[in-house]
């Protein structure tokens, strides 16, 4: 499998996430409640699956092999890589909020929908630029047995960043919320 194949498919789950967390966030301004178990899975999958995983890939692999294979750090990598600390920033703001609601402060919750859509919006932009630019331009540039070396490093990311078997875990959190949110 190349290894910007494995990185389309995983934004596969995170688009599914986004939804589950738009929906989430909808309920939390209509009903004004929200699940803390589930609110908590998700900021898990933003922060271990999203960012350390998927992102780590991403900043420790893959870009700076489109750099070597002559993409300028400057132009679309350097778009990415402000996108995924701008990711960042909404879920810590995320979380925060989150841990205010959950104290007992329920005027946050305005604070965890707007943090929410502004996450789904820059997110979801910033999957089809991804997928529709960076990647091809990567699978144009990079060689068969680099993908193949990329592929191999994106498993120890995985490995050492979130564990054994937690990937797994977090796509039986997608399933699970999806029977939930996306019926």
């Amino acid at each position: 499998m190349k290894a910007t194949q494995q990185l389309k498919d995983e934004h596969e789950g995170v688009k599914i996430m986004l939804n589950i967390l738009d929906r989430i966030s909808r309920q939390l301004e209509g009903a004004g409640s929200l699940n803390k178990d589930h609110f908590e899975g998700i900021i898990e999958f933003l922060k271990g699956f999203v960012d350390k995983c998927h992102h780590g890939k991403e900043e420790d692999l893959l870009f700076p092999a489109l750099v070597d294979a002559g993409i300028p750090k400057e132009g679309p990598i350097a778009v990415m890589l402000r996108e995924h600390e701008t990711g960042r920033n909404y879920v810590r703001a995320i979380s925060k909020a989150h841990a205010a609601y959950t104290a007992g402060d329920k005027s946050s919750s305005k604070d965890i929908i707007q943090n929410v859509r502004g996450y789904i919006s820059l997110l979801t932009s910033h999957i089809d630029k991804e997928n529709n630019v960076l990647f091809g331009m990567a699978d144009s540039r990079l060689s068969a047995k680099k993908q193949e070396e990329l592929f191999e490093g994106f498993e120890k990311i995985e490995e050492e960043r979130i564990g054994i078997g937690k990937h797994e875990e977090f796509h039986g959190l997608i399933e699970k919320l999806s029977g939930i949110y996306l019926k």
